[in-house]
């Protein structure tokens, strides 16, 4: 059986995104030429001064000096409508990328949460943004107004070869203090923005476990922690900033000083009769020359969203290139339920141990197996593995035939069942959680949280089933989290149900109801696979696994390992040797609802 889903080969660094954004090459195109067109309407300034110095002073005509006027105003208006034209453009640009980039690094962002890979934060999402404002932003099209500097440089090498040879000067000098201030500038405020995306990390982190550090007098040390990275941050920051202040002010004092001695050297040539048109060009080369620095002088200007554009555009070209993009395969049968691990060897992410070490077994449609063992036995290892979300090292996990890690899960999910030891629910209404906030099916709703026995409960709800829970869940207890988790894991009835610890917040109503709701997954034909510390649910298993230290002790039919499990703990005895903790206990007596 083929594979559902591949995983595209790794790329260099940048090249997804470098394509992307290359991708809106003919709508870059279209915005420099329009550009240029605005460089050469800039001149209008330039030449209506020569006309009028050079014709209305001298023929005192009142009729031209109004027609130039309305001509010049006219350009104006031009200019402006071009200047909306490319804005609108580079915004289609951005709202380009912006559509191809962001599903792609939302997806990204996910995969690294889910490996506990760098990058796995919404701070990549905060990049995207980042990255697509600076497309239509002062600081392109500062640079696509180069041309028309170069422009004005040529007019200015027209007029006097020394006018142009000043005008070079000054634009090399003032893209070396572009160049110097990049290179002093970017290492700070790169330091900079990770100690910022540190600080924002830390009062996140303080802020959601509110709780815990106000009840355990935490709160000084946590805000210390945070201040730490704040500190650096504005240390950082204002070392860069302090850095771009003096290129700044350098680049507008040449900016500055080059209008005024352009000037000079006109004046100087037209005494020697030197200069191309004659007196009025004297003005007009001092303007020119500022036209030759003006996009320089921009670019320089925008130091801090040029850095932090940098940052962002490496930070997510990073992410993507350590999560290649995994492309849907062919589509694959709805599965019945077979599930075959075959000598798996797991080891979490970030991690090179091994925690589950030549795990073998199957289950077939209509058992349910019991995995039990002492803590830290890999048995919440297990479950990831086998529903597909953390990948084997060795061995594979297979559901029909087909690697559950491979199979796209956007075609396998619905055919799975999950519920983690940690419930999680997510802001929303009852119904869009259980129905796993996909189209809202009252009918399958309904059966499953019947199935559950929570319907009453969620009746006695101010708005029932469209009760908006919070964030996380906050309006609910521990134990009808839990169960809302559970009917949301047999919504739709799939056909591989994983439950990690599911009855860890119920109360002695709660047991039952799971034990029952167990044996009618299994009558159903449903792949049922339960990981336990409490003998409540013991009388639905049809096969135990006994894990420890991440290998099998013990594999079959649940009479018989119970039955091995008590004799080796009666040779134990007999020889006085201390016992490890049990396997699972009995559930503590309970009263009320949890």
């Amino acid at each position: 059986m083929k594979k559902a889903s591949s995983t595209r080969p790794p790329q260099a660094p940048g090249t997804e995104v470098k394509a992307l954004i290359l991708g809106q090459r003919a709508l870059f195109m279209q915005a420099l030429r329009l550009s240029v067109v605005i460089g050469a309407l800039m001149l209008v300034p330039s030449w209506y001064m020569f006309e009028v110095y050079g014709r209305v002073l001298n023929s005192r005509n009142v009729m031209t000096l109004v027609w130039l006027s309305v001509a010049a105003v006219g350009v104006y208006v031009v200019l402006e409508l071009l200047e909306i034209a490319r804005s609108r453009i580079l915004f289609r640009a951005a709202q380009s990328v912006d559509r191809q980039l962001t599903p792609r690094v939302f997806d990204a962002c996910f995969e690294a949460n889910l490996r506990k890979q760098p990058g796995g934060t919404t701070q990549a999402l905060s990049d995207v943004r980042a990255v697509c404002d600076f497309i239509p932003s002062p600081a392109v099209t500062g640079a696509m107004d180069v041309p028309a500097s170069l422009l004005c440089l040529v007019l200015l090498y027209l007029m006097s070869p020394w006018l142009g040879l000043m005008a070079a000067l000054g634009a090399l000098l003032q893209a070396g203090l572009g160049l110097v201030q990049e290179r002093r500038t970017s290492p700070p405020y790169g330091e900079a923005m990770q100690a910022s995306i540190e600080a924002q990390n830390r009062a996140t982190g303080t802020l959601r476990n509110a709780q815990v550090i106000e009840s355990m007098g935490m709160e000084g040390a946590m805000y210390q922690r945070w201040m730490a990275s704040q500190r650096r941050f504005l240390q950082r920051l204002s070392q860069a900033s302090d850095q771009a202040s003096v290129a700044s002010a350098a680049a507008k004092m040449i900016q500055n000083m080059q209008g005024s001695l352009l000037l000079g050297l006109a004046t100087w040539l037209m005494l020697g009769n030197n200069l191309l048109g004659g007196g009025g060009m004297v003005i007009v080369a001092s303007i020119l020359g500022g036209r030759v620095l003006a996009p320089l002088a921009q670019l320089v200007g925008q130091w801090r969203q040029i850095a932090s554009v940098r940052s962002a555009y490496a930070r997510v070209s990073a992410l993507l290139t350590h999560v290649p993009q995994r492309e849907p395969g062919m589509e694959l049968p709805a599965p019945k339920g077979v599930l075959t691990v075959e000598a798996v060897y797991v080891s979490p992410p970030a991690s090179q141990a091994p925690v589950l070490k030549g795990v073998s077994f199957q289950v077939a449609p209509g058992e349910a197996l019991m995995v039990i063992g002492p803590s830290a036995a890999g048995k919440s290892t297990l479950a990831r593995v086998l529903i597909g979300v953390w990948p084997a090292q060795g061995g594979k996990v297979r559901l029909d035939g087909a690697d559950v890690y491979a199979w796209h899960k956007s075609q396998l999910g619905p055919h799975i069942g999950y519920l983690p030891q940690g419930v999680e629910l997510f802001d929303g209404t009852i119904a869009e959680n259980i129905a796993r906030f996909g189209k809202v099916d009252m009918a399958l709703v309904r059966q499953a949280a019947d199935e559950v026995g929570i319907t009453a409960m969620i009746e006695q709800l101010p708005q029932g089933f469209e009760t908006a829970i919070g964030d996380e869940g906050a309006v609910l207890s521990g134990g009808q989290r839990q169960r809302i988790g559970l009917a949301r894991a047999i919504y739709g009835q799939p056909r591989l149900v994983v439950l990690d610890e599911p009855n860890s917040s119920l109360d002695e109503a709660g047991d039952k109801a799971l034990l029952d709701l167990m044996q009618r997954l299994k009558s159903r034909g449903t792949t049922l696979i339960a990981i336990t510390h409490r003998s409540s649910v013991l009388p639905a298993a049809d096969k135990l696994l006994l894990l420890t230290d991440g290998t099998v002790g013990a594999f079959g039919p649940r009479d018989d390992v119970l039955a091995a499990m008590k004799e080796a703990n009666e040779k134990a005895r007999g020889r006085t040797v201390q016992l490890p903790k049990p396997a699972f206990t009995a559930p503590a007596p309970r009263g009320g609802a949890a």
